[in-house]
């Protein structure tokens, strides 16, 4: 079995924010693979059990905030008897334009709080992982406020190869181990897109337009998580 880790924050206020692009692209692995999540109170995460690419998978969402998320990572590994090898963890970078993805097999946190969690719950750094870029925040905002912005209705095109890809880059793992999604998908770097004006700063604030990732996203998205089942 492999785990597939995607992070964010739990609730509503934060649901499309660029912080929890990990989540997303787990919704849309769930809808692609016809796997559901289910809230597990025991480890503080939705989790979902199936295949993909004929091999058995878990699904999980950390419902502890992102801050906190190796404390479910470590309890569900640990149940689960799996290695830190054996997950492959989903998360947004800021260090990379929006729609354009990073695979490591190691490193260290770069400053992901999630991810810094992680690592120091499980004492290890040598664990798969798919860097999603959500674009740089702008010279006058906080860190904090740009990562819980939503994605401008202009950027939401390159968003969606960004989820594409990273869930497309998951399954290759999985195929075919990460040298192969490596040498597929870390490509140069797109060049980044020059901004209007910067990303709405209140997580209220959606798009109104458009507001799907593609058909399969569209699904994913409008899927109703009770957190209190």
């Amino acid at each position: 079995m492999q785990a597939i880790i995607g992070l964010g924050n739990p609730g509503s206020k934060y649901k499309g924010t660029r912080h929890n692009i990990g989540f997303e692209t787990i919704d849309k692995l769930c809808y692609d693979h016809n796997i559901t999540l289910k809230n597990n109170q025991r480890f503080r995460a939705f989790i979902g059990e199936g295949r993909i690419a004929g091999k058995p998978v878990l699904l999980v969402q950390p419902m502890t905030y992102m801050n906190l998320s190796g404390e479910a990572v470590r309890k569900i590994l640990n149940f689960y008897k799996l290695t830190p090898l054996e997950m492959i963890v989903l998360y947004d970078d800021v260090n990379l334009p929006v729609g354009d993805i990073r695979v490591r097999e190691r490193g260290s946190a770069a400053g992901q709080k999630g991810m810094i969690n992680i690592i120091a719950q499980l004492k290890t750094d040598e664990f798969p992982r798919i860097r999603i870029g959500v674009g740089s925040k702008p010279p006058s905002w906080t860190l904090s406020n740009y990562v819980l912005s939503r994605f401008l209705k202009e950027e939401w095109d390159d968003m969606i190869q960004g989820v594409t890809k990273a869930g497309d880059a998951a399954e290759l793992i999985i195929k075919e181990g990460t040298i192969s999604a490596m040498n597929k998908y870390n490509k140069k770097m797109t060049p980044p897109k020059q901004k209007e004006k910067p990303p709405q700063n209140e997580a209220e604030n959606k798009p109104k337009q458009k507001t799907t990732i593609l058909q399969s996203i569209k699904a994913a998205f409008s899927l109703e998580k009770d957190e209190n089942q």
